[in-house]
């Protein structure tokens, strides 16, 4: 876990941060894809709450979570500025992106929901 463990001792703020710069990633995606946006509520904008009663453990791994949707997130936006550029229609990879996303995203707070950590 080398995000995780370099990022420990990192305050809950800056893991709620990146969640939500996250996101503003995730709504370039949807407009890419043809996706209406998003509404950034519910469980997405209780991450903080969420985040700050789990546990150490769940912490790092929302925290490794969110490092590997960003490194999926990066190349893959820049792909697909390579498809726009050559004139060629980004829609189906970027649903195809997006659907990824969407699965990691959904990870990540299953593992801060209360209750994972008795699931263990």
């Amino acid at each position: 876990m080398r995000g995780a463990a370099k990022q420990a001792g990192q305050p809950i703020s800056s893991l709620a941060q990146r969640w939500e710069d996250l996101h503003g990633t995730a709504a370039q995606l949807a407009k890419i894809a043809d996706l209406s946006p998003e509404a950034f509520d519910g469980d997405l904008a209780a991450f903080p709450n969420l985040l700050s009663n789990a546990s150490t453990w769940q912490q790092d791994l929302a925290w490794q979570g969110i490092e590997d949707i960003d490194a999926m997130m990066r190349p893959g936006l820049a792909a697909l500025s390579t498809i726009t550029a050559r004139g060629q229609d980004p829609s189906a990879p970027a649903l195809a992106l997006w659907r990824e996303f969407h699965h990691a995203r959904g990870t990540v707070l299953a593992v801060v929901q209360p209750g994972a950590s008795e699931q263990q």
